[in-house]
């Protein structure tokens, strides 16, 4: 079975391509933590790359920016190929399944050092609110008002 679930912060702004066929695709890398310290203590941190295919892409570059913490579930791809000297390389990926939001909107802004402006953050592949319509909804909640 090759099932994957990590969770950390985008290190850049996913970034959505669309094949020959027009299949929309979005690559991102995540830093994520490991659970112990390294023998100086320190830390240790990985930066896994993410490709997520389809609606999962378009969902990711829509509504995730650089510095937001998340979680993807899916399977680990192996790749080999080709770099443009000739050399023969080889690539560990994380296919997306579900990518999910794992921090409110008051604590994302807090981590990003910024409040959101009322268009989102601007620029295209930054984080706004969900069209009406749309199967996700952001809820303006003071996390005190939730009821679990």
């Amino acid at each position: 079975m090759n099932q994957i679930v990590i969770m950390g912060r985008l290190t850049r702004d996913p970034e959505l391509r669309h094949t020959q066929s027009n299949t929309p695709v979005a690559s991102f890398s995540l830093a994520v933590d490991r659970r112990f310290s390294g023998k100086d203590g320190e830390r240790q941190t990985d930066f896994i790359d993410v490709v997520a295919w389809r609606q999962t892409g378009e969902f990711v570059s829509k509504y995730f920016i650089k510095g937001q913490m998340c979680l993807v579930s899916g399977s680990l791809q192996i790749r080999d190929w080709t770099d443009k000297d000739g050399n023969k390389r080889r690539t560990a990926e994380v296919i997306a399944d579900n990518v999910y939001f794992t921090e409110s909107k008051k604590s994302r802004e807090q981590s990003l050092g910024r409040t959101e402006p009322q268009g989102g953050f601007g620029g295209a592949s930054s984080y706004s609110t969900p069209v009406v319509g749309s199967d996700f909804e952001e809820l303006d909640l003071d996390e005190g008002d939730l009821p679990f």
